[in-house]
């Protein structure tokens, strides 16, 4: 058996005998001590105290597909195709990935609990403790190949936080091109992985992941400053922040489909967390100084530099603030 179950009566944080549990997945009490073993390796804070039982500390807030469901407005449902919630995979893109191969890409989503090969822009890899985070990819579907997908990345960015705003959470600001900042420190990042046919139809991977509760894990493999919801704003109910992750990511997908990243331009730029200020975008091994001057229409960061102005798009470049 998979741990789902288990985990399902210990996500209360509430003391569970080892004879109720076992009753419970109608399992003997060695069997529980052997799962209970198995949970180690996902780094859940699991006490155990004599002739009280085993609880996991603090609980679990664990995702639900049928809650999500629940939550969303009409027409994100309307939009949503197959939806999955995995307790443990290497990454939700791959997921997708595979959900295209068979047959079930158009509008499919999936989300969770933890991934084993986690990875971010440029192959880094993406911390990913158990029930903590949002690990989320949908499968976009564009009919005008590569050439439509200008500004994709930041339209996601944008949705992120969208959704950030519609729960009260203030002070997320975006950073060209990929990453959702607050108060200088990263709080989510987008992943976008195309298949299909680059001059035709083609299928998008969005991949969006969003700290929600890092205060308990190992974090010192993060090599950036970062932040997360809990420390910003207190525990949130993980169901409620993906399905209104979810709600706005169909209604950017919407608008960028009918409209191109132009449309979104204007309210992108007020996210900024660059704008006017000084920055250095590194080219591979070279380094460019100037200052930023927001996006143009294609999403291309533009950069006044002593040479004049220059447009960067994407690619291996990544920004800090000189």
């Amino acid at each position: 058996m998979d741990n789902s179950a288990l985990l399902t009566i210990l996500a209360d944080g509430d003391y569970h005998s080892g004879e109720e549990v076992g009753l419970r997945l109608g399992i003997s009490r060695a069997a529980v001590w052997k799962q209970l073993h198995k949970l180690e390796g996902l780094e859940l804070p699991i006490e155990s105290v004599k002739g009280r039982g085993y609880r996991i500390a603090g609980g679990l807030d664990l995702l639900s597909v049928d809650k999500i469901r629940g939550l969303l407005p009409e027409a994100a449902i309307s939009n949503l195709g197959d939806f999955d919630v995995f307790p443990l995979i290497d990454s939700t893109n791959d997921a997708a990935a595979e959900a295209i191969r068979n047959g079930r890409g158009r509008n499919y989503c999936c989300m969770a609990e933890q991934q084993a090969a986690g990875r971010g822009r440029r192959g880094r890899d993406w911390q990913s403790p158990f029930g903590r985070n949002i690990y989320m990819s949908m499968v976009w579907e564009f009919q005008s190949g590569a050439a439509a997908l200008e500004g994709l990345s930041l339209s996601v960015g944008l949705a992120v936080v969208r959704a950030l705003i519609a729960l009260g959470i203030s002070g997320a600001g975006l950073k060209w091109p990929n990453d959702v900042l607050h108060e200088n420190k990263k709080l989510a990042g987008i992943l976008l992985e195309m298949q299909g046919d680059p001059a035709g139809l083609c299928q998008v991977i969005v991949g969006v992941g969003l700290n929600v509760d890092l205060t308990s894990c190992n974090t010192d493999s993060i090599t950036q400053p970062w932040t997360d919801l809990r420390t910003i704003v207190g525990p949130v109910d993980r169901n409620v922040l993906a399905a209104t992750l979810i709600a706005e990511l169909y209604a950017v997908q919407g608008e960028f489909t009918r409209d191109g990243f132009e449309f979104l331009r204007q309210e992108w730029c007020g996210y900024d967390v660059f704008a006017g200020k000084p920055v250095r975008v590194q080219l591979g091994d070279k380094f460019i100084e100037g200052q930023a001057r927001g996006v143009d229409s294609g999403g291309g960061l533009v950069v006044d530099t002593p040479e004049g102005k220059r447009v960067f798009r994407g690619g291996e470049v990544s920004l800090r603030g000189a």
